[in-house]
């Protein structure tokens, strides 16, 4: 949209009357998030409002009918005014004579994810992207009306995607008349129009007007919230203090007189689901305050309970909701986050006073040392288990090694992936577990006790719209589970409490706690211990115990949150990735530079979320480099670096792998390397691989071309050969491919050489789409975006045969013993796809 501002705000300020109207003001936050929701608005004529958080405000459309499932139904959207990120969680009632009049429910909610640099969509009119709501899911379009742009009025359409959830016979407009927050219809929210809604029922709103002695301090933006590491046991040492570890929902609240923000882990407002508490929090006068702490439901012995706290946020339990407070982050307008903890818990304890005490809103107090004896204390009496933190550190967003976990008992969060029929009436008999792994889901077993009758016919309910006809899964499901099973599309988190897992990484003794809502199934990954000498060790090993936390700086690369775990089994943290980047760069850049990249980045770490890039965005760090290079359809900026500066680089951005073209930035149409990606069926020995590794060189060896292999950090092996450059990629393509069909020909019952899945059972792939122009391979010596962090690992004929697997070496083993060079001769090698190989295998030159 076309605006004469200089905020895109204005306009949304300019048509409404703060003074008369509940709608927030709002301002342009400094978060740049991408929260999502859809508000049902009841004015002269129904429609639905899109809301899509981009660039610190909420990109508006107006939907005439509401979204439909139906690809082939185009609902007409009419863009509006930017709206402050404060509307997303609105609402109410807008007053007669007022812009919008009438009555405002919040139909939808969640995140969504551009696909593709939405600025440009919006640019060009075409937004594509992915919504992860409580309604609706899947991908989407926006699509504007060719022609003349009306600066006043854009009319765009929003067009469901073919996908899973793409449906013809559901409509979510008839499904769902309420509020996803309150679950409130219209009629209840127009009847009160000067009343707000806590813990189900209506009452009189208190005056917003602040006093000259009120709050001075607008409310914090969220924060992302620190974790902990799951160790084996309690740290020694005077440094540690331990908190009591509670079974509930991570909170952020974010208070300033009687405004008030709660904020789930991942940044969702969910203030109105918490019903009293917000006024709790209006009650103690707080200024400016972010805390940090967990949302419970306690019994009489003060023990916490997740399954309570679930029932009772459904109203099935009378339970009181209570904030533990353990952390302050901002006060007064100032950012707290650099103190060292105990300053900052010092300051939380006198913010609360005595109604930290009382509640709802307590201070969560801690014991210096003496871990092992609150942790076996706190287990014999049903406790959840003990918090460690480092008394002197700032507070770190992300997992790190500053704060650790010990639990009682086990209890962790699984993908709910099928369930079973049950034969004595029940909804169903059981729930069928899974954990991802390496990126795919993982049968972990199933649960069948600790469902109420409501849990069992909402989850019924909720099965119904997720039903699939296959399994999501990979790997194997024990023949009497998976005879009978109903599969489901994995988006639904449960908490699962257990006794232990089973050799085979199933759970035994399985109960059922309830919906975690606040976790998407994309970050579900088994939690395992990481033995708690490892993190004293690492602990040990800083340069200052005060300073350890600090901005380190590599290469002059200064690497924030050096603490962050990203490995968390094997306590590898972003100063461990950047010192292995620094420490292998020698070796590395030789095959790395000057050579286009795709990146793999995981700022998490590898079982949270990671995105995959190619492409220069705004804010290329330092040691970068970008280059234009004419695609199909036009010229794009692709990423490159020269240097270990670059290396460190990429560590500082979370990069966890590094693909690379198979040709120099001087000369990208002539490829100087090709590889073969030899990628078994996991079910096949890593014997199978070598043997087949072997008999690619000899295959080599016979059209003049020497080889080398490289351990790919994952299942297989990759063969590579340098070329001199002289042909081109259509060429070096067609030869490669040729080659990988005769070995499919000569030996089909062990090597395929197409990609479809259900062809390699059995067999090993072997890949020759990586010799394309814009196709990637990983780079040697890159580390991978795995489950115990492996990297890539060149290695000589001789070493090959002494490999277990693919992931041999990871990030600690790498250099644990002195490295020469086992490529040696690779670069001085001067070799090409001679007439004569061509001719072997019926190419074109």
């Amino acid at each position: 949209m076309s605006r004469k501002s200089t905020s895109s705000l204005e306009t949304y300020w300019a048509k409404r009357h703060f003074d008369e109207t509940p709608e927030p003001r709002g301002k342009k936050a400094r978060r740049k998030g991408h929260r999502y929701s859809i508000q049902m608005h009841h004015t002269r004529r129904l429609h639905y409002d899109l809301r899509l958080e981009l660039d610190g405000v909420l990109k508006s459309w107006a939907i005439t009918k509401g979204p439909s499932l139906d690809p082939s139904v185009k609902r007409l959207a009419v863009r509006t005014e930017d709206h402050p990120v404060d509307y997303i969680a609105f609402e109410g009632n807008i007053p007669e004579g007022h812009y919008g009049a009438g009555t405002v429910l919040l139909w939808d909610r969640g995140e969504w994810q551009p696909i593709g640099d939405p600025h440009e969509g919006l640019k060009k009119g075409k937004l594509a992207f992915e919504i992860h709501g409580e309604r609706l899911k899947g991908r989407w379009a926006l699509i504007r009306f060719k022609g003349e742009r009306d600066p006043k009025r854009e009319n765009w359409l929003l067009i469901k995607e073919r996908d899973d959830v793409a449906s013809s016979s559901k409509d979510p407009v008839e499904e769902y008349k309420t509020s996803v927050s309150s679950g409130r219809g219209k009629k209840e929210v127009s009847d009160a129009p000067d009343r707000v809604w806590e813990d189900g029922k209506a009452k009189k709103a208190k005056s917003k007007r602040v006093t000259s002695k009120g709050p001075k301090h607008p409310l914090p933006g969220f924060v992302e919230p620190a974790l902990a590491t799951l160790v084996d046991e309690p740290p020694s040492g005077d440094d540690w203090l331990f908190e009591m570890k509670y079974d509930g929902y991570r909170a952020l609240a974010s208070v300033t007189g009687e405004e008030v923000r709660i904020f789930t882990r991942s940044g969702l407002d969910w203030t109105e689901r918490y019903g009293a508490l917000g006024s709790a929090f209006s009650d103690l006068g707080l200024d400016g305050a972010l805390i940090d702490g967990e949302i419970v439901v306690t019994d009489a012995k003060g023990r916490s309970s997740f399954s309570d706290l679930q029932r009772t946020l459904k109203g099935e339990k009378k339970g009181r909701l209570s904030f533990f407070a353990f952390d302050l982050l901002h006060s007064e307008g100032e950012d707290l986050r650099k103190r060292p903890l105990i300053e900052r818990k010092k300051q939380l304890k006198a913010l609360l006073g005595a109604a930290g005490k009382k509640g709802p809103v307590y201070y969560t107090d801690h014991v210096e040392g003496e871990g092992e004896m609150m942790l076996e204390a706190l287990c014999t009496r049903g406790f959840e288990g003990v918090i460690a933190k480092r008394a002197d550190r700032p507070y770190r967003s992300g997992r790190g090694k500053s704060w650790l976990k010990i639990k009682c008992q086990h209890e962790q969060e699984f993908v709910i992936v099928g369930w079973s029929p049950s034969e004595r009436g029940r909804a169903f008999s059981s729930l069928l577990l899974a954990l991802r792994e390496d990126g795919e889901l993982r049968y972990a077993g199933r649960v069948g006790t600790g469902f109420s009758e409501a849990d069992l016919n909402a989850l019924s309910k909720r099965f119904a719209s997720l039903a699939r006809r296959t399994s999501p899964l990979k790997g194997d499901v024990p023949a009497e589970i998976r005879r009978n099973v109903r599969w489901l599309r994995p988006e639904l988190v449960a908490q699962i409490g257990f006794a232990e897992f089973t050799h085979d990484g199933a759970v035994r003794q399985a109960r059922y706690l309830g919906l975690r809502e606040d976790k998407p199934a994309s970050a579900v990954t088994r939690e395992s211990a990481v033995p708690v000498e490892k993190i004293e060790k690492m602990t040990a090993t800083d340069k200052t115990s005060k300073d350890a936390d600090d901005d380190a700086v590599i290469e002059g690369v200064r690497i924030t949150h050096p603490d962050r775990i990203l490995f968390p089994e094997q306590g590898v943290t972003k100063l461990a990735l950047a010192r292995y980047m620094q420490k292998a760069a020698p070796l590395m850049l030789p095959h790395l530079a000057n050579r286009l990249l795709s990146l793999v980045r995981c700022p998490q770490g590898p079982q949270k979320k990671c995105f995959f890039q190619r492409h220069a965005g705004s804010s290329l760090p330092e040691g970068f480099k970008e280059l234009p290079v004419k695609g199909s359809k036009e010229r794009q900026d692709y990423l490159y670096l020269t240097d270990a500066k670059g290396l460190v680089a990429a560590a500082q951005m979370g990069v966890l792998e590094l693909h690379l073209w198979g040709s120099h930035i001087d000369d990208v149409e002539r490829p100087d390397r090709i590889v073969f990606d030899l990628d078994p069926d996991p079910d096949l020995p890593f014997d199978t691989v070598i043997e087949a590794a072997r008999r690619m060189r000899n295959v080599l060896e016979a059209l003049e071309l020497q080889s080398y292999p490289m351990l790919t950090g994952g299942k297989g092996v990759h063969v590579v050969a340098p070329l001199v450059r002289r042909h081109e990629w259509p060429v070096v393509k067609a030869f490669t491919r040729a080659l990988a069909e005769r070995l499919e020909a000569d030996a089909p019952e062990r090597y395929v050489a197409k990609m479809t899945k259900s062809k390699r059972t059995g067999r090993i792939f072997i890949d020759y789409l990586r010799n394309d122009r814009s196709s990637t391979a990983i780079a040697p010596y890159s580390p991978r975006a795995r489950k115990g962090a492996p990297v890539a690992w060149p290695v000589t004929w001789e070493e090959l045969d002494e490999a277990n697997s693919g992931g041999d070496v990871t990030i600690e083993t790498a250099f644990a013993k002195r490295r020469t060079d086992p490529w040696k001769g690779y670069g001085s090698l001067r070799q090409s796809l001679k007439a004569s190989a061509l001719r072997a295998l019926d190419v074109d030159a």
